[in-house]
């Protein structure tokens, strides 16, 4: 199976740590948010993985080499400039379809500065069972970010503050408001479908591609651990949760 970590971004919200370094090299208990990534995704079957780069990649590319790539086979995409979560997929999209690759063998999408106990197996099944084009793993929680999903799981629009208190209310009360948790199992097949080019969110193109018909499906999560490590006060309750058992690394 092959997978794609999401580590391009600037990591802002990681300064000082990312001043000197990229976001996938900042460190949890010890090991870097890459090595953790890459971990989880290897005791889950994954054997190729690529990692988008932008800030720092000469680090990444070095800190793989000196650990032999974690014992499995990974690329690195590099990006001139950053093009998103869409765009970097999009960017990324030979190491899918690759004349050995099979268009209908689902892969995994996983943002480096999210780190849970999604279980990555039952969700692959669930999307294949599915037939879906793309799958969210999503919790319900509190998040200023929220996507909109029908009653079936079918992903239906997007809520958060700039659409107004009411508006929310409304769109809750017909559907399900759930956060995402940066984690997806996606087709290859949606290469042919993602008509924009450059930098993109891949949150747009879910949302086009299932106002088209497409399947774009919830995973609910919600009795998983997930956590997102964008910020230092993030590393430093994940390590609190280290410490009191809550919290498990690969």
């Amino acid at each position: 199976m092959k997978a794609m970590i999401l580590a391009a971004g600037l990591g802002t919200r990681l300064r000082p740590l990312t001043n000197d370094r990229p976001k996938a090299l900042a460190t949890l208990a010890g090991r870097t948010l890459l090595e953790i990534a890459i971990c989880r995704l290897r005791h889950f079957g994954v054997r190729q993985v690529i990692v988008n780069a932008h800030h720092f990649p000469e680090m990444i590319v070095d800190y793989l080499a000196t650990h032999d790539n974690f014992g499995i086979r990974i690329e690195i995409s590099h990006e001139q400039q950053l093009l998103d979560t869409g765009g970097g997929l999009k960017h990324a999209q030979k190491f899918f379809v690759d004349a050995g690759s099979s268009l209908y063998e689902p892969f995994i999408l996983h943002n480096v500065d999210v780190i849970s106990t999604i279980d990555l197996e039952r969700m692959t099944r669930f999307h294949v069972e599915c037939g879906a084009l793309a799958t969210l793993a999503v919790q319900r929680r509190e998040t200023s970010r929220l996507l909109l999903f029908d009653k079936t799981g079918q992903l239906w629009g997007r809520g958060g503050k700039q659409e107004g208190q009411a508006e929310i209310e409304r769109a809750v009360q017909q559907t399900d408001a759930l956060g995402f948790c940066g984690i997806h199992v996606i087709s290859p097949r949606i290469f042919g479908k993602m008509e924009q080019e450059g930098a993109f969110s891949i949150i747009d193109t879910y949302l086009q591609l299932a106002g088209a018909g497409n399947a774009i499906r919830a995973f609910r999560a919600d009795e998983c651990y997930w956590r997102d490590l964008g910020s230092t006060d993030d590393l430093r309750q994940a390590e609190q949760d280290i410490k009191t058992g809550h919290l498990t690394l690969p």
